[in-house]
């Protein structure tokens, strides 16, 4: 796999550098042995904040020993923090004689704490302020003991969230109903009971100056090309932002062209697209606080893709998926093509279709780019204020609306009917297609090339199209050309593409995305059983 040299990403190679040097400039400063100054110098530097809980309390048989545990009140598990740590803590009620009088007359009593008392799953050592507060805001329990300079960050994260729900965005008739949650362990463990592999490798970041927002990155060892990690671990690491609030943030800071219309990073809320990606050879990047897993590299095919053609048999997909492609091209050329016709070749309609055509367009006062310019744009904005507008109400203005509007325009003599057909063909066909961020991209290359086709007819519609595919075929996602296995041509990739052959055919993975482990499995046809 080749790695072209990038020159936009290239400018920020210093970013790094300047924050390494920040924070050499202002190191972080070490934990006090004294309980009262830590803890005063935590109250002042979270400004008193009211959802930090400190509760201090007295261990030993005379108490004598003074421990704080401080935690986020609504980032914890309540009963993690008072089952696991506040009543291990109480030594008389939790543990044997024995063991009090271990920690008792122990020099070391942090350790002992470590390895007699505290019953929680997962506990780490904490040595300065920076990494307490980044434990303490993440939903950790923090432990500060009287003459000890460090402190023990316990695992307590249990904040609400939605849950496993179905995919709002990305339904199917057959498939699961699970999707992604606004939890990054929730996502983690989503894809890790779809692949029970030990070679499944999780590597975990923390990203955004301010918001210290968790990014995970997922591959599979063995299958994944390892330059790509190195090249995803790079862009990542090259990230100097204060905060990351969404995994749209990283996508528009590490894709390989920004100037296009056309989507480089492929994103999805479905565990199974996800691990469906992974076992291809590509990466996931996952972000804390969104639902969206980002996939790289993305090709163009991946997002005319659904989840529902891999479950259905390989007829009915194949079937599913050439009408997508149709889709595709009515809703990007099918504004054009009417107008091109109608303006500069009258000649290619026959002539009963013509007359009506020219009956209808006589009252109408404008050009047929101005007719389409007109709809498209009051289609535009009916469904963006469907969008936005309250789910009970927003379908009902968007399908109310422009069948309102478009008997009313067509009635005044504004609009030709034959423009509204068109119209609302495009609008529907631009549905078909399962990726948002690839829909919008069409709707967007609409208008320019209504506009050339109200310049110079079907050659101005020639000229757009190649200049598109040209485009297309000149990005690249992560090394990998856009329009792979179309340009380069890769014949045994192509079972995956517009048709989807069956399963025992596609014995191997995309050879530009997994350059060592190519073979996927050992299939045969399926035979008939013998009577």
């Amino acid at each position: 796999m080749r790695f072209r040299k990038r020159t936009p990403l290239n400018k920020f190679r210093k970013a790094p550098v300047q924050q390494s040097e920040s924070k050499s400039e202002h190191r972080a400063e070490q934990l006090s042995a004294n309980i009262g100054t830590n803890l005063q110098q935590i109250r002042q530097a979270l400004g008193n904040s009211t959802d930090i809980v400190i509760r201090e309390i007295r261990i030993g048989k005379d108490g004598d020993q003074t421990i704080a545990i401080l935690y986020t009140d609504g980032l914890v598990d309540q009963n993690i923090v008072s089952d696991f740590i506040m009543e291990s803590m109480m030594l008389d009620s939790s543990l044997s004689k024995d063991v009090e009088c271990r920690i008792q007359t122990s020099s070391n009593v942090m350790q002992m704490l470590k390895d007699y008392a505290l019953t929680i799953g997962s506990i780490q050592d904490i040595n300065d302020f920076e990494a307490l507060y980044n434990a303490l805001l993440s939903g950790d329990a923090i432990i500060l003991i009287e003459g000890e300079t460090q402190a023990i960050s316990a695992s307590a994260r249990g904040w609400k969230d939605r849950g496993v729900t179905e995919p709002a965005s990305e339904n199917v008739v057959r498939g699961p109903r699970e999707g992604f949650s606004e939890t990054l362990r929730t996502n983690t463990a989503l894809i890790r009971r779809k692949i029970k592999d030990p070679n499944l490798w999780l590597e975990t970041k923390q990203i955004g100056r301010v918001t210290q927002t968790d990014v995970a990155v997922m591959y599979i060892k063995g299958i994944v090309n390892p330059k790509l990690v190195e090249e995803v671990h790079e862009r990542l690491n090259r990230i100097d932002v204060d905060g990351i609030l969404e995994s749209g943030y990283i996508e528009e800071l590490i894709q390989d062209k920004t100037f296009t219309p056309f989507p480089t990073v492929y994103n999805s809320e479905r565990p199974d697209v996800i691990a469906a990606e992974l076992l291809e050879g590509k990466i996931a990047i996952l972000v804390d606080g969104t639902p969206f897993v980002l996939v790289v590299p993305a090709l163009f095919v991946s997002f005319l893709h659904a989840a529902e053609d891999y479950y259905q048999r390989a007829d009915i997909s194949s079937f599913i998926r050439v009408l997508r492609y149709t889709g595709v091209f009515i809703s990007l050329l099918g504004p054009s093509l009417y107008v091109a016709i109608t303006t500069f070749h009258q000649e290619m309609l026959p002539t009963s279709l013509l007359i009506g055509l020219a009956a209808q367009r006589e009252a109408v006062p404008f050009p047929a780019f101005i007719e389409a310019l007109m709809m498209e744009l009051t289609f535009e904005i009916l469904r963006e204020a469907g969008v936005r507008m309250p789910k009970y109400i927003g379908a009902a203005v968007s399908i109310v609306g422009t069948l309102v509007i478009g008997q009313a325009a067509v009635e005044a003599g504004i609009i030709s009917a034959a423009m509204v057909i068109v119209v609302s063909i495009t609008a529907i066909s631009s549905f078909v297609l399962p990726a948002y961020n690839m829909s919008i991209a069409f709707r967007m290359l609409r208008f320019p090339l209504m506009g050339l086709a109200a310049s110079f007819g079907l050659f101005g519609i020639i000229v757009g199209g190649i200049a598109l595919i040209l485009h297309m075929c000149s990005l690249r996602s992560f090394g990998v050309p856009y329009m792979t296995p179309f340009a380069p041509l890769i014949p045994s990739d192509t079972k995956d593409t517009i048709f989807r052959f069956p399963h025992w055919m596609m014995m191997s993975r995309p050879r530009l995305v997994d350059q060592k482990n190519v073979k996927r499995r050992n299939s045969t046809p399926p035979r008939k059983s013998r009577e």
